[in-house]
């Protein structure tokens, strides 16, 4: 053990600012700690912050503080960029069609294989390292995610024809079985899904991570749903971030043009989860050292939480 600072006539001991500023974090955390302590929450983690090794293993440190302060988190992981290294690697060509990849039988089974192989036990062994019991599934197992082809429709701007356009084997999820989750909750585990659905025939499908994990959260009545992403959160004109949003201000923030792009998808994700009973959902930046904990045991928080309205003093950010 480290010695204690002394005392020199009676004046206070020379703690340094570090410690006084680690201490005023725990005390800060504290309450937070004690409100959510048996709840679930389900953290979407993917981007960049997934090939970094120090961020991998900050977001491993936090999933397994979590469980221990009694949160039942549930990971649901990405691996795009990944899927596309190993498709390059293995000269496989691949397309997109509005940011969904274009994935046939040959392109599924390696999308399998990434995300519930490498992906999903680097994921697994960064959070049992880190002191926590994690267990890989995908959501094949227990039919976790039973999901049925996804259609998407374009229209042709010459002839006004609107045409379907065929995906492959992406997936969208119809039913939720969250009998797996809720046993993993009891008992000290935490799940690391990969966002693979099964159809009703057996096929394989490619889930978009973000939808696979608005739909479980709202399946399993997940008091959070935390989207890691590669930015800070929702910005407004000026660029600076939005810290709490309703519905109704999302809705007018597209129709005034201020969100688009790949944020639209993450927020209808968001707004999904909301309307279906989780509390709150919550855009952060998961290129952040121990994004989640400054973003759960902070008052005010990181990123952008968006919720129902409610009282002021109930606010958690």
């Amino acid at each position: 053990m480290n010695d204690k600072p002394t005392t020199d006539g009676g004046a206070l001991p020379a703690y340094n600012k570090d410690q006084m500023a680690k201490a005023h974090i725990l005390a800060e955390a504290l309450p937070y700690m004690r409100r959510f302590t048996g709840q679930t929450f389900v953290v979407k983690f993917g981007g960049h912050a997934m090939g970094d090794e120090d961020l991998g293993r900050f977001f491993a440190e936090d999933i397994t503080l979590m469980k221990q302060v009694g949160i039942n988190p549930v990971v649901v992981h990405g691996g795009g960029p990944q899927i596309g290294k190993m498709l390059e690697r293995l000269k496989i060509q691949s397309s997109f069609i509005d940011g969904l990849r274009v994935t046939d039988k040959a392109t599924v089974e390696i999308v399998e294989m990434v995300l519930s192989g490498s992906i999903n036990k680097q994921i697994v062994t960064e959070i049992n390292g880190a002191g926590g019991t994690a267990v890989g599934i995908s959501g094949k197992d227990g039919r976790l995610i039973e999901a049925r082809k996804l259609r998407r429709a374009a229209r042709d701007p010459d002839s006004n024809i609107e045409r379907i356009l065929d995906l492959g084997f992406v997936g969208e999820p119809f039913r939720i079985n969250p009998e797996i989750l809720i046993s993993l909750a009891e008992s000290s585990l935490i799940p690391v899904i990969a966002p693979i659905g099964i159809g009703t025939k057996g096929e394989t499908y490619n889930i978009n991570a973000d939808t696979a994990a608005g739909h479980i959260a709202a399946a399993i009545g997940a008091s959070k749903l935390i989207m890691m992403t590669d930015v800070i959160g929702v910005l407004d004109e000026a660029k600076q971030l939005i810290p709490n949003l309703t519905p109704a201000e999302i809705s007018q923030l597209e129709d005034d043009g201020v969100i688009s792009g790949g944020m639209i998808p993450k927020l209808e994700t968001c707004l999904y989860a909301v309307e279906h009973g989780v509390d709150a959902a919550h855009v952060l930046n998961g290129k952040i050292p121990h994004a989640l904990l400054l973003e759960i045991f902070t008052e005010h928080g990181i990123g952008t939480m968006i919720s129902e309205p409610r009282a002021a003093d109930d606010d958690e950010e």
